[in-house]
């Protein structure tokens, strides 16, 4: 421990002041606010002398997370104290016991939790061999606090946030690990409990972080835009003002600029430039209802309001009043034309519905007397769904966490029985699905539905406002088929449930159809063999793998043929190379090839190089987003001790980095001259006689790059085309991006990537 300085105690008393004034106004007695006081004391004696990585006293960050605790998420005095007192139990002398002893049960049990997630994450994954991923079971572990108490994810929620605001003090292998599991879990997590601020920052930083430069060039440009088309909007509000006024509605009314992240998110998914995105204002109106008319019927009276003076897409309305979204927001969505031209999205709230919106389920208590809980009983809706999942001590962690995170990031959609009960389900829900929500003896005997009169059968996909009555039959058990159609996790785990002994028998059929066949061809059932096999067949493990075999669904005929089979690196087969391990070497500034032991120190620089003797890589690069010298990466060490290399925003990457955290490297480019790898332009532009003849004559003749493939359609006079070539990085590509969009008739042209199943 290090003696703290007069202008560390003065840091620590300016940051502690702005968290008592904030208690002060939220506390509800006298005795609540000397107990957050009481606890800042103990905090701040149990971490004497401690400073955190980026030298300031440690503190300051329990400091920092009872303040988000209290002014973002807005939690009273339990949590706040929990929020100072969170480190105390795991990284000082004191026990949970103490903590109870001096501030109640509640409060230690709220401790304890905390506790035990950040065991769960910090704990250090050793070598897998039994191929479960032991950071998977710690995830599972952290949501099995949403049983006891939510208050515990959120002030985790807090406690993650500062970690990312401070995440410049940490290790790149730190930071890799963090970020990714803020992309996996936490982020959809605070989306779901309904924090759209935190959801937002989070998303921002991973950005930031992920993507530096697109990061920082989205931002230029959206200040740029700010600055250029903000006062339109403040034209565009003016006459939507005075119509309020003119109605007698106390209100506030403000535009909103779309985030960097949000920008680059659409830029992906769409695959536009920014120059394309059109929706980057919203103007959101908020509004104290007026008495004797329910907020709902006041949203859409404003909405009248105004749209007789701005034209109305009436497609795009959003009646999230009505049926408010999963994580409780509420709110009416509309689009008007702009007078100076385009559309401009407004946003009507109530001030309840604002602040749900913005704080989320903390939100829901401070408005626990209001006669409208729509949003309150859809939030309870999804907690006890998540329940119900967590209940079940059989799920595989992985499976579990992969589950769980699809279950954060669907959307939903609503049926209904015949006698007009809705049900929520996740958008692609089938009937199945739909019967295992009214009750899971409805779902195990469901034959067959009647969708809106309509016959059919329990794999159909549901749509929105489907009315569904289901056929059951006394003789219908579960099937196993079922679990390749029912997309609910409540679905999926009562089937699991009912058939458990049936797959246990077919796993084991399978393993012995599998040995028989191996013993014929005088093969050992080795991992490598099985690895090959998962490949083969596209199953996620061998349990799958057995199972299949087991009821007929793999055919083993040609198995002699499969094994014989060599794993071609597609990313460089214009060579036909194929990667190797590489000899032991290790220097100072970093490691070419495994170390001592075969095994790679995952605490130094791993030097991405390559071969120029025998052209071949260090490394191997991932199928799933081939990433190129000079993009942001991420290493991962893989089963056979090599190490494999992905995009940092890979989703592949980020899915890995949350579950195998203790499997990542600091994979760091070397200058390649020798090998080049695959990448891809898209362009758009007005087609032309000889366009395409001019494109890869230049790219050929003056740039001298292999092209690989060519793509090009025509429509009215508008082309769209791709090409697939191969450079040695990226500012290569950057070049010949540049000098493609010079060419007469281009009027974009960007890299997009090629898609895993166009590479072979």
């Amino acid at each position: 421990m290090s003696e703290f300085t007069r202008e560390d105690n003065e840091l620590i008393e300016r940051e502690f002041e702005q968290l008592r004034l904030a208690a002060l106004r939220r506390c509800a007695s006298q005795e609540e606010y000397e107990g957050v006081l009481k606890a800042f004391e103990f905090a701040n004696e149990a971490h004497k002398g401690v400073r955190r990585r980026s030298g300031e006293p440690y503190i300051i960050h329990p400091i920092a997370v009872a303040k988000i605790v209290v002014q973002e998420i807005g939690l009273g005095y339990k949590s706040i104290v929990a929020a100072l007192l969170h480190d105390v139990v795991e990284d000082t002398e004191y026990t949970t016991e103490d903590v109870e002893r001096l501030f109640g049960s509640k409060i230690a049990s709220l401790v304890d939790g905390l506790t035990k997630i950040k065991s769960a994450i910090d704990s250090k994954i050793e070598e897998d061999k039994s191929e479960k991923s032991i950071q998977a079971e710690n995830f599972k572990r952290i949501l099995l606090t949403l049983n006891d108490d939510v208050r515990v994810i959120l002030i985790k929620l807090a406690d993650r946030l500062h970690n990312l605001r401070t995440i410049d003090s940490m290790p790149e292998r730190k930071q890799d690990k963090i970020l990714s599991e803020t992309m996996y879990i936490f982020i959809p997590l605070a989306h779901r409990l309904g924090l759209y601020s935190i959801k937002s920052e989070m998303e921002n930083i991973w950005l930031k972080f992920r993507q530096p430069e697109q990061y920082n060039e989205i931002s230029r440009r959206i200040q740029e835009y700010s600055r250029e088309k903000g006062g339109s909007i403040d034209k565009f509000i003016e006459p939507i003002s005075k119509l309020l006024e003119s109605a007698r509605y106390k209100f506030t009314i403000n535009k909103r600029i779309k985030t960097p992240y949000s920008v680059w998110n659409k830029m992906q998914t769409k695959g536009i430039p920014f120059e394309e995105i059109y929706d980057l204002f919203a103007v959101r109106i908020v509004f104290t209802p007026k008495k004797g008319s329910s907020e709902r019927k006041q949203c859409w009276d404003i909405y009248s309001l105004i749209s007789e003076d701005y034209l109305s897409n009436t497609d795009r309305i959003r009646d999230w009043v009505s049926t408010p979204k999963s994580n409780g927001y509420e709110a009416l969505h509309c689009t008007l034309m702009s007078p100076h031209g385009g559309w401009v999205e407004v946003q009507i709230r109530t001030v309840r519905m604002d602040a749900i919106a913005e704080k989320g389920v903390a939100a829901h208590w401070n408005y626990k007397g209001d006669k409208i809980n729509n949003s309150e009983n859809e939030l309870d809706n999804w907690l006890n769904m998540v329940r119900e999942v967590l209940e079940n001590p059989d799920v595989n962690a992985l499976e579990f966490l992969d589950n769980f995170h699809t279950g954060l990031m669907s959307k939903e959609i609503y049926a209904f029985t015949p006698a007009g009960e809705a049900k929520r389900l996740e958008k692609g829900s089938t009937v199945l699905d739909f019967a295992y929500a009214i009750h899971s003896e409805i779902g195990n005997r469901a034959i067959a539905a009647k969708v809106n009169l309509k016959l059919v059968p329990i794999s159909y996909e549901l749509r929105n406002g489907d009315q569904v009555e289901i056929i059951t039959a006394d003789s219908q058990k579960p099937q196993r088929q079922w679990l390749e159609f029912a997309k609910t996790a409540k679905a999926r785990n009562m089937i699991l449930d009912s058939i458990k002994g049936d797959i246990k028998d077919t796993i084991k059929k399978g393993q012995e159809i599998l040995e028989q066949e191996l013993v014929k061809l005088g093969v050992k059932q080795h991992i490598r063999v099985l690895k090959k096999l998962i490949a083969e067949f596209k199953v996620s493990n061998k349990d799958e793998l057995y199972s299949k075999i087991g009821s007929g669904l793999i055919d083993l005929s040609n198995l002699e043929e499969i094994l014989k089979k060599n794993k071609e690196n597609k990313l460089v087969q214009f060579w036909n190379l194929q990667f190797f391990s590489g000899k032991e070497k290790n220097g100072d500034e970093g490691q070419d090839h495994p170390a001592e032991n075969g095994k790679i120190d995952k605490h130094k620089d791993y030097l991405l190089k390559e071969n120029p003797i025998d052209k071949t890589l260090t490394y191997k690069v991932a199928d799933c987003c081939n990433p190129i010298p000079g993009d942001p990466i991420i290493g991962f060490i893989d089963e056979d001790g090599q190490v494999v290399i992905h995009k940092k925003v890979c989703p592949r990457a980020i899915s890995l980095a949350s579950t195998n955290g203790g499997n990542i490297i600091n994979a760091k480019w070397t200058k390649h001259t020798i090998l080049s790898f695959l990448a891809r332009i898209e362009m758009k532009g007005i087609d032309r006689l000889g366009i395409v003849n001019d494109i890869t004559r230049y790219i050929t003749l003056i740039l001298s790059v292999n092209i690989r493939k060519l793509f090009f359609e025509t429509h009215d006079g508008v082309f769209y085309g791709y090409i697939d070539l191969y450079v040695h990085n990226t500012n290569d590509l950057e070049e010949i991006i540049k000098n493609i969009e010079n060419i007469k008739g281009i009027e974009t042209a960007a890299r997009v990537d090629v898609k895993e199943e166009e590479k072979s």
